[in-house]
This record gives C-alpha cells, structure tokens and sequence, in this order.
C-alpha cells in the first residue's frame, strides 16, 4: 500500500499556466517524488474515492493560498567549515527555508578550506552532515594552477565552477587572469560542466584620493560600470574559444554590459547571466553615507541603470535572479565607523527574496509566474537541477511552498533567521509572504507554528 502526501490547491502555480490553477499534487511519502497532478481542488473524500487502496500521510489544503514550487538560490555563501561565526548549513538553510527556497547552491569560497579539491569538497559535505534544512548543492571553484582538480570535482558531484576575475577578498581563493583561465577551460570543455564569472576586471581608474571613505559614492566611483563591461568582453572572447562549454555571468550589477551580453547571445554562444535582488530593489541616490550594510561587489548602482536590468529581465537577457547572500560577522562591516571603503562587501538577503522581487515586480508589470520562474525554474536549470527541481511537475521532488501574495510585513531584525542580524532592508514593508516550505513532502518550515519548532533539519547533500 503507497504512503501519500497530498495537496490540495485552489491556486497552483503549474509549469504549463501563466497563472495559478486549481491542482491536486500527490507526492509518494518514500521517494519524496510528485506522482501525480490532478487540475482539480479534491476534496479528501474526493480523492480518497479514486485512491481507496493508498494511505494519506499527510493531507494539505492550501485554502487561499498560492502553491508555488519550491525555489531554488543558486548563490550562497554558507561559509561553512572555517567561518561559521559569519554563517554556517544550520542558520543559512533555515533562513532559506523561512523565503520559500528548498535547495541552495553553495559558493567556493569563505569557507576554509575552499572549494577546489575533492578533498576540500569532501570536508565541506562532512561539515553540513546533520544541518540543511534544505537540500544543499555546491559549486566549485577555479583558481590559478588548479586545473587538474576540475574534471574529479565534477565527477565528485559539483554543480559547476566559479572564478574571479578581480581580487576576491580572502586570500585563500586568489583571482585568475586570461593566462589562468586557458588550462582551466581546456580541462572543462568536454566536461559537461558550466564556468561563472565574478564578472569584474581592476581597469585603471583615476580615483581622488582625499573622498569621505563614508560616502557611498566614493566606493561607487571605485567600482565603475567599466569594470564589468572589460571582464563580460573578455569572458564573450574566451566563450568564442571554448563554445563546448556552458559560461555564466554571476551578479550582473552593470547596464553598459548589456550590448556585449545581447551580441553573445544572438550569436547563440551557451552564455547565462544572473542578477541579484538588491540591484533590482536598492539604487544608489537613496544609500544613506556611512551605511556599511548596503555594500556589495559589484556595487548597487543608479536607478536608471536599475531601470534597465529590469528590462533586460523582460528581454531575457538576464536569465536568473539570486541573492549571491554573502554575511559576515558584523565588525567586519564597520558599522559603528561607517567605512564604507574597508567594510566587509557583500548582502545577506537569505529569507527575503521572493518577498523583494514580488513587491518591486509586480509594480513593473511582472506576473507572480515570470517571478517565480526566475527564482526556481531558471536557477534549478543554471545549477543543472532542472530534471528535478524548481517546477511542479511529475517526476520532480515535492518542494513547494504555501505563498500568501497579499500579505504585508516589515522587515525586523527579529525576522531575520540568519546568524549575523544587519540587512539593507531593515525597516521596508515588503508584500507576498511564505506562510510554509515543504521538501519532497515534508514540512519544513511553518510560520504560524513558531517557524521550525518541532521540525528537525531534512535537506539532504546533492
């Protein structure tokens, strides 16, 4: 006799339909698989009547809310082993959890050691043992002289590779150069792999000296557009070199890269391109000076260059968004002197997203569909998940979430469920709100019932 989760929708949000449906999606409790859809609201009885020789595990009935596929982040630092006093499986995953996301990929680096061995990978899968409360994937990373650790890393389950083209910020995890990346896509070529790019090359810049370290425009005059615009030109040549390999652009931030990443593109080159939601929710007029926790790399930059990414979105030339949830403790982001120069650069969004895309879209027009695509669908298919993550579909796991679209909610420091509490949107009412996260099945997050009490970490290592 099969063990059956069931749920039960008004509103389902179906790969096939541009907007919610009435569906009822049964999932085998063992395999943790969705089995069946059925473009109906059953009733228990209903169902029960064609399903007489099945026992219900577990009956869910959405009510009025919206069933939304799980969401799949596929940029995360989790820092975890060697720097957990800024993240760690536990609290990240959680955080992730509470925003609807049921699987994240991990970056390389922050962890020590990084990503770019088997032997590395193996003591990170060892690390997050017994803590995701999601599922937990993880890229690897490519740096110089490391070539002949690629191809075991892709047989030892990585997703991917990230490089940078601009100096990382740990020692640990050095920037490649032209020269460095020759090797490194050679190896990569045939390997059924894909290569991202922190998309940013040092260009001579004639910086003043004597600006306020405190003024976000003076780190905004450090990291110009022209910085991503030389690397996203390198990275369409060597793209032009390698075309047996998948290339991807992490955290575009500048529009004046758009014409070299449309010309890639329509040349019908395998490159993808991903954004962030604080370059689609933040602009750089209203940065308060001596802010630290608005700083990233690259940097939120000008509303009118806001304007843009989020037509490229329409356009489709941004394929994904993500948060690139990037902590740290929180001496390192200079709070108390606001130096912005030297502070730490990166923003956690863990927790945040949905609610973030879903309040700006909607107001430009996108569609609950086009949003979620972007955080589950398209990510899933980036990270090479997408025969099994990110849709509400036959065959993939039961990952969905209740989603409350009208919900209103102020962002605190309380709501956050990362470990190191400072967020540039502290203070913001965002609308839509994850009400439940279920994994292949399993409740895993439940805000009403006090978020995870009860509810023990199920994410397995893919």
């Amino acid at each position: 006799m099969s063990e059956l989760v069931v749920c039960t929708a008004k509103y389902a949000l179906l790969p096939e339909d541009d907007h919610p449906t009435p569906a009822t999606i049964v999932i085998d409790k063992n395999s943790g698989k969705i089995i069946q859809i059925e473009r109906k609201h059953l009733s228990k009885s209903q169902f029960q009547s064609t399903h007489a020789s099945s026992t219900i595990t577990s009956w869910i009935d959405a009510g009025a809310q919206i069933v939304i596929p799980g969401l799949v982040d596929a940029h995360v630092h989790l820092n975890e082993p060697g720097r957990t006093a800024w993240e760690g499986f536990w609290t990240g995953t959680r955080a992730a959890a509470a925003g609807g996301i049921t699987t994240v990929v991990d970056m390389p680096l922050n962890s020590l050691p990084p990503t770019t061995t088997v032997a590395n990978l193996e003591e990170k899968r060892q690390a997050a043992v017994g803590q995701c409360h999601t599922d937990v994937g993880f890229w690897g990373g490519v740096i110089p002289g490391n070539q002949d650790h690629l191809k075991p890393l892709v047989e030892a389950g990585v997703k991917g590779f990230k490089c940078f083209l601009m100096e990382s910020g740990v020692d640990e995890f050095p920037c490649v150069t032209e020269a460095d990346l020759h090797p490194a896509m050679e190896k990569l070529h045939d390997a059924s792999s894909i290569l991202l790019f922190h998309a940013e090359l040092d260009s001579a810049v004639n910086a003043q000296h004597d600006l306020d370290p405190r003024h976000y425009s003076t780190f905004l005059q450090s990291r110009p557009q022209r910085f991503e615009q030389d690397a996203i030109s390198l990275v369409y040549k060597l793209q032009k070199t390698y075309q047996g390999l998948r290339t991807h652009i992490v955290h575009l931030s500048a529009s004046s890269a758009l014409p070299t990443i449309r010309e890639a593109k329509s040349e019908g080159l395998p490159l993808t391109v991903e954004t962030c939601f604080h370059y689609l929710c933040l602009n750089a007029e209203n940065i308060p000076d001596g802010h630290t926790e608005f700083k990233c790399c690259p940097p939120v930059r000008e509303d009118d260059n806001r304007d843009r990414l989020w037509d490229a979105l329409k356009e489709g030339l941004i394929d994904c968004v993500v948060s690139d949830h990037s902590p740290c403790v929180i001496e390192l982001k200079n709070v108390e002197s606001g130096d912005i120069m030297s502070a730490w650069g990166g923003i956690s969004t863990l927790g945040l997203g949905l609610s973030l895309l879903w309040t700006e879209g909607k107001n430009r027009g996108f569609s609950l569909k086009q949003v979620v695509d972007l955080m589950s669908k398209k990510t899933a298919e980036h990270a090479g998940l997408g025969e099994s993550k990110g849709q509400l579909k036959v065959g993939f796991d039961g990952d969905f979430v209740l989603w409350d679209p009208t919900a209103a909610f102020e962002v605190t420091k309380e709501l956050l469920q990362y470990k190191n509490k400072i967020s540039p949107y502290q203070g913001m009412t965002l609308t839509g709100r994850v009400e439940k996260t279920f994994l292949r099945g399993s409740l895993v997050y439940d805000r009403t019932a006090g978020g995870f009490t009860g509810l023990p970490p199920q994410g397995r290592l893919l």
